[in-house]
């Protein structure tokens, strides 16, 4: 659930992706029609696919190719004009033409698995809600289902609502509604997709995994839903604090934090074979698996996590919050 108000970019990946790509050519819309997505956002996801086009480049000189050469084997009638849309990532390449490049260029199995592998992370580095949920909500509950029992550390940082895996029913029902009326879908499974989301609670209680949860200290103020149904969520919040492998930390308001200034919500999630880092954004949700993006991302929660507060410090806010609720409405 994203809440509306301004989309900053991701810490470092966006940014760096933007100054590789560059600015947007004049007279171009601020839509990327390659992936469309506002062109802050596919910058990442252009750099993650300018990354591999440098690979297969590189590929190809070391196999002391020419363009043209690597086409005419190939028996791409496109010729050497799709070699250099490929090199230039102006097009992408398809699984087909990777296993057909990697083979012409005698490139080992394990590094055309690789290469595989990595084509496959910069096609799902983007995707948007009106994909992600052409399913119904319930279907995509029901898809993040297996990445969270098979997470072994999972990392939440939310300015804006509570995570979903801390929502009470009424509160998840009140957020899920709310994004079926602004995404506009036709299909109305929100009761249905609330309860895939507290079956999803239930992996709170693995004992192999470890969750932690930090807010900025305005969530617990922010009320998306009446009064009685916040304050239900509040105490849900405190209940939580005993779980031996749950921890939840708020960042108080006025914390001095002097070189350390809120990003935007993401989740990073470890699991036994990759580091996954979500951002939900208005549009969409941006992923990023890369290790020097996910590693900046974890020196940003170090950073955050180092002001927070946690155990009877966030009681404390949280009673707060709860004393300044107005009656029920």
């Amino acid at each position: 659930m994203t809440a509306s108000g301004p989309v900053r970019s991701p810490p470092g990946a966006a940014r760096e992706a933007l100054a590789i790509c560059g600015k947007p050519r004049r007279g171009s819309s601020r839509l990327d029609t390659t992936w469309g997505m506002p062109a802050p956002i596919s910058s990442s996801a252009q750099a993650a696919r300018q990354r591999l086009a440098d690979q297969l480049r590189e590929i190809r000189e070391d196999a002391a190719l020419t363009g043209r050469e690597l086409a005419r084997r190939a028996g791409w009638t496109a010729g050497v004009a799709k070699v250099s849309r490929i090199e230039h990532a102006h097009r992408p390449i398809s699984v087909e033409d990777l296993r057909i490049w990697c083979r012409v260029c005698d490139v080992p199995e394990g590094r055309t698995a690789e290469l595989l592998a990595e084509l496959r992370a910069v096609a799902n580095v983007w995707a948007t809600h009106r994909q992600l949920n052409r399913g119904g909500l319930k279907g995509r509950q029901e898809q993040l289902r297996d990445k969270y029992w098979r997470v072994r550390r999972h990392r939440v940082y939310q300015t804006k609502v509570i995570p979903g895996l801390l929502q009470s029913r009424s509160l998840a029902t009140a957020y899920l509604t709310q994004v079926r009326q602004e995404q506009g879908l036709a299909v109305d499974d929100v009761a249905e997709a609330v309860e895939a989301r507290m079956q999803r609670q239930r992996c709170l209680g693995r004992p192999d995994a470890v969750w932690l949860f930090l807010l900025e200290e305005d969530v617990l103020w922010y009320r998306p839903a009446p009064a009685s149904v916040h304050r239900e969520q509040l105490r849900r919040l405190t209940a939580i604090l005993g779980q031996p492998n749950v921890s939840l930390g708020v960042i108080p308001r006025d914390v001095d934090r002097r070189g350390v200034s809120p990003d935007e919500s993401f989740t990073m999630s470890e699991l036994p074979d990759r580091v996954l880092v979500t951002v939900e954004l208005v549009s969409g949700d941006l992923t990023l698996t890369q290790p020097y993006e996910t590693r900046l991302y974890a020196e940003a929660w170090d950073r955050l996590w180092s002001l927070a507060v946690h155990g009877d410090a966030v009681r404390t806010l949280v009673d707060r919050a709860l004393e300044y609720l107005p009656g029920d409405s």
